[in-house]
């Protein structure tokens, strides 16, 4: 790997690490900015349905800008609208603008990610690129560990508008960065609007692909969604065992990037991407049994997060690779498919729930089958790419 190429991956992870804490903030601090506003609980989660809806709607249109006049235009572009987001807040303290700002970090944020992954689809080779796009990866995680308390600390001291400025100062800088790091582009063309579209939904293994994210996407949301719940109706010590499972959850994310980045290229991806999902449906069935005790409950909570952001992150090198000639299209679609199974998986999981824990984790591991079955028909192209993703 180049000095170049290292440089730019520690910009990306960075650069997401920005991105990623602000659309993490919301969740911790939900309760700070509705009182702030004065407005209740279920307007705030008003706001987040629309930023999920608006997101993952969008997101393909979105990415087409970035197939059709560059990479490098389209992440400046995500960053200038996050900048904005971030601006109009300070400029008008209010809530409608507060929900404005939500929205438009994360549409900065879905025109920033499938940029920066089709950018380095094309410069980074296949086998090398599990460890590359798993430290590009690192920027989820950090933003729960790092970001989130750092963002604790700045409300702690200046208020629910704290954070705003220094979101925009580290969005200019990085919007500076990303304009001396990376090279310039060739102009694409004008391709038709439609044809990355067409292309993604004419491809089998494309859409295999999107099915292997939607499916294990759902897996984890039905457990996501009832896991605070079974930890309360089993210990009656929520605020305890939240605090913990969100720690958990953090060093889970932490562990299975770094997983992918020391053995999704030497495994294959889509070998690893398998092991993953199987490993995920197993730690979905122990969950009962380990859930006698609270620290069994948070092993259980940990082998079942590492093993989903194992699998997450191992699927990004591979969809790069499904469809070159529509490389940010096809990464839109699967902001689109993720964003589709969280949305399938939530209300699966109550209804689970409502029989019981061990039906909500059988259901999880029903979605990890199907997925393994959806992952036996993606292909990548070329032999040797092909041999190594079907070991």
């Amino acid at each position: 790997m180049s000095r170049q190429t290292a440089l730019q991956l520690a910009f990306f992870a960075a650069a997401r690490t920005v991105f990623n804490t602000a659309y993490r903030m919301v969740y911790p601090f939900l309760g700070v900015f509705a009182r702030a506003l004065g407005v209740g609980l279920p307007r705030m989660a008003w706001v987040l349905s629309l930023r999920s809806l608006a997101g993952g709607a969008l997101a393909p249109f979105l990415a087409l800008y970035s197939d059709r006049r560059g990479h490098r235009r389209s992440m400046a572009l995500g960053l200038l609208v996050f900048i904005l987001s971030a601006v109009l807040v300070l400029l008008w303290p209010v809530f409608p603008v507060l929900a404005l700002s939500i929205v438009l970090a994360t549409l900065g944020k879905y025109i920033f990610d499938p940029a920066m992954q089709a950018h380095l689809g094309e410069r980074i080779p296949y086998q090398q690129r599990g460890l590359a796009l798993a430290i590009t990866e690192t920027g989820w995680s950090l933003a729960f560990t790092a970001g989130i308390p750092a963002t604790g600390f700045l409300i702690a001291r200046g208020g629910w508008l704290a954070p705003f400025p220094a979101f925009a100062l580290l969005g200019a800088l990085a919007l500076a960065g990303l304009w001396r790091l990376l090279p310039a582009e060739a102009p694409r063309g004008s391709a038709s609007i439609w044809g990355g579209f067409a292309a993604v939904l004419a491809s089998p293994p494309a859409l295999a692909g999107l099915s292997v994210g939607f499916l294990a996407s759902a897996a984890n949301e039905v457990v996501n969604l009832v896991f605070g719940v079974w930890l309360e109706d089993a210990f009656g010590l929520r605020v305890a065992a939240l605090g913990g499972a969100a720690a958990v959850i953090g060093l889970s994310e932490l562990g299975g990037e770094g997983l992918v980045a020391g053995l999704a290229d030497r495994l294959g991806k889509k070998c690893a991407i398998g092991l993953g999902l199987a490993g995920n449906a197993l730690a979905a069935a122990l969950l009962p049994l380990l859930g006698r005790s609270i620290s069994g409950a948070l092993a259980g909570l940990f082998l079942f997060y590492i093993t989903f952001e194992f699998t997450l992150v191992a699927s990004i090198p591979l969809m790069t690779e499904l469809l070159p000639r529509a490389r940010a299209t096809l990464m839109a679609f699967n902001i689109t498919a993720l964003s589709l199974g969280r949305a399938a998986g939530a209300p699966l999981g109550t209804l689970l729930y409502a029989r019981g824990f061990p039906a909500a984790v059988a259901g999880a591991a029903a979605f990890n089958a199907l997925a393994l079955l959806a992952l036996h028909r993606v292909r990548t192209g070329g032999r040797r790419q092909e041999f190594q993703d079907t070991v």
